[in-house]
């Protein structure tokens, strides 16, 4: 089953890269030097842990898909970077604890998945075999904080 990895849209990584604020919320962004690996929500790669600058802005990844909002902090990288485009998993995800959250009809979790083998290809087409999953959000099994959302492609 064909997938697509989702990383936040350009355009606000843009915004909140120029205006040092959250462009949800307005909340002003923090800039530091990697303290962990991150990842990067644009280019859904690792971050160099003391050596490359990223921004932590708060983010709401249901925003468009439901009312009710869940933000949470995010980081991407300060400098623009080339956002993830294509299908498939991304490799810079593979290295980290995932957890995989699928979505039903009114934002409801009906499955989840753990994967700590780098192998999240097969989780996701498993969870994305059952019809009533919409989309499935990767989350940071450590952290918990949102990373990309998942979309079927096709039909």
């Amino acid at each position: 089953m064909a997938f697509q990895v989702l990383p936040i849209s350009d355009s606000m990584a843009e915004q909140a890269r120029e205006k040092l604020t959250s462009p949800q919320y307005g909340h002003p962004a923090h800039v530091e030097v990697a303290k962990g690996t991150g990842p990067c929500r644009c280019c859904l790669n690792t971050f160099e842990v003391g050596q490359e600058d990223r921004l932590l802005f708060t983010y709401n990844p249901f925003e468009g898909l439901h009312e009710y909002p869940s933000p949470g902090p995010v980081f991407i990288h300060r400098a623009a970077c080339p956002p993830l485009r294509g299908t498939g998993f991304p490799e810079g995800l593979r290295s980290l604890p995932l957890t995989l959250e699928a979505y039903g009809e009114d934002r409801w979790v009906l499955d989840r998945a753990r994967v700590t083998n780098g192998e999240a290809d097969v989780a996701i087409e498993k969870l994305l075999a059952n019809s009533a999953v919409q989309y499935v959000h990767i989350r940071h099994s450590e952290a918990g904080c949102f990373i990309a959302q998942v979309n079927r492609v096709g039909g």
